[in-house]
């Protein structure tokens, strides 16, 4: 799956962009709900908490990007 992400275009530091990214949407999203009183504050809670479980994937996917741009040793069935 990661040579697959490499060979599309990804690279490691968009996945850790994509990482910090939602870790700031989660805080904005919080700060919103704290604005506005209507909404529903346990929604509001859920919602950021699935954003915020996005942050560790994207953060551990651009290291494993970041180790297959790193390898210099060849891939099996690969010239």
């Amino acid at each position: 799956m990661i040579t697959m992400l490499k060979e599309i275009g990804l690279k490691s530091d968009h996945m850790y962009a994509a990482g910090f990214a939602s870790i700031g949407l989660t805080v904005a999203k919080w700060g919103m709900s704290k604005m506005n009183p209507k909404e529903s504050r346990a929604q509001a809670d859920r919602w950021g908490l699935f954003v915020g479980e996005w942050a560790p994937t994207f953060f551990a996917i651009g290291i494993a990007l970041k180790l297959e741009e790193q390898s210099t040793l060849p891939r099996l069935g690969k010239n």
